[in-house]
């Protein structure tokens, strides 16, 4: 195709986007137990921006819209753009395209951080012995017990990092071929180290840690959002400015080298930073797989040759929308964990790379 094609491709594609990102809420929020049609969600949004009060019903509707589903909408968005950023980012720094945060062992280092936090702050805060577990998102986002989820969730992720890293090997050229094995090694060790934490745990609490694990938007409220949005935007802002850096890693270490790239650190910094949007994302809403391998892939089979990161950040988070209206709507009465759709279309996808690639 020629240049000249493929920009007007690009940006056919971007305005396409655009349109699909504007609708996607206002019919997203359309879905759910409660019966409201596209049209109620529209005057639902103009009474609340108007700061009108008409009917009853209509007032039921808004808080529905704005208090519930809006709140998980955009938990959902930012969970998806941000996996699907530190998926790219990974895939980029470690020239591997089946890096991912879960299967590299990021998301079950986390997990096990957050559940950590769980078990020593058990005794008096949440109580995993007596059976009064607190889910994450009943936590006001101020608290400093809430504060401490993260902070145990991103300790998780960057002692997942470092064990990768070093088992992986110091040398450059094993470090790219064994960071992936290393990475599954890694997240059945802190798989299996998550389920002895809950294995001492009450049945009331593993259940809700585990649900909790499996990915759920469905705690998500409007305090709750504001920390995980404010870090996956300020990381898209940092991956941005080193985006020539990041990309100039694809070529090679040593052709890095030659355009002034600090490759180790780079690569450290990268993969720190991935750790922190995976952890945050964790403690936010559970551990969700694949979304990080399947969107890079999918943006990189429309646009071949190029690392489009906001493009990237904007498909994985609709792609995240969608999963969940699906995970609350395929079922009648209960709702379905987001992490289990996408652990299913994930692993198809991930065979499915396995064979293209051989």
């Amino acid at each position: 195709m020629s240049p000249v094609k493929d920009q007007y491709k690009y940006r056919l594609f971007l305005c396409l986007l655009s349109l699909f990102a504007a609708l996607s809420p206002i019919a997203a929020a359309s879905f759910g137990a409660a019966n409201i049609s596209f049209h109620d969600v529209v005057q639902a949004i103009g009474q609340h921006l108007s700061w009108q009060d008409n009917a009853q019903s209509s007032g039921i509707t808004e808080r529905i819209v704005f208090e519930l589903r809006f709140p998980r909408i955009v938990l959902a968005f930012v969970a998806g753009a941000g996996l699907a950023l530190a998926g790219s980012v990974l895939q980029t720094v470690t020239r591997n395209p089946l890096a991912d945060p879960y299967l590299f062992g990021i998301s079950s280092g986390a997990s096990f951080g957050a559940v950590l936090v769980f078990s020593f702050l058990s005794s008096g805060l949440f109580n995993l012995t007596q059976g009064t577990a607190m889910s994450l998102g009943q936590l006001e986002w101020w608290s400093w017990q809430n504060l401490l989820l993260p902070i145990g969730a991103f300790a998780g992720a960057s002692l997942s990092v470092l064990l990768v890293l070093s088992l992986s090997g110091l040398g450059r050229s094993s470090q790219i071929e064994r960071m992936l094995l290393s990475g599954v090694a890694t997240s059945f060790l802190f798989g299996s180290l998550t389920s002895l934490l809950l294995y001492f745990s009450s049945p009331q609490a593993t259940a809700s840690v585990l649900f909790w694990s499996l990915g759920s938007f469905a705690k998500a409220n409007w305090t709750g959002v504001i920390l995980p949005s404010v870090i996956v935007l300020g990381s898209l802002a940092i991956i941005v400015v080193f985006k020539r850096q990041i990309v100039a890693l694809q070529a090679g270490d040593e052709t890095a080298h030659t355009l002034g790239v600090n490759v180790a650190k780079l690569r450290l910094n990268m993969l720190l930073l991935c750790s922190l949007i995976t952890a945050v994302l964790v403690a936010s809403c559970g551990g969700i797989g694949f979304v990080g391998l399947m969107i890079p892939h999918c943006v990189r089979l429309l646009f071949p040759g190029r690392q489009p990161m906001i493009v990237t950040a904007i498909v994985g988070g609709l792609f995240m929308v969608w999963i969940d209206v699906v995970a609350r709507c395929i079922l009648g009465n209960q709702e379905l964990p987001v992490g289990i759709i996408t652990a299913a279309i994930g692993s198809v996808f991930f065979l499915f790379i396995l064979r293209y690639r051989r």
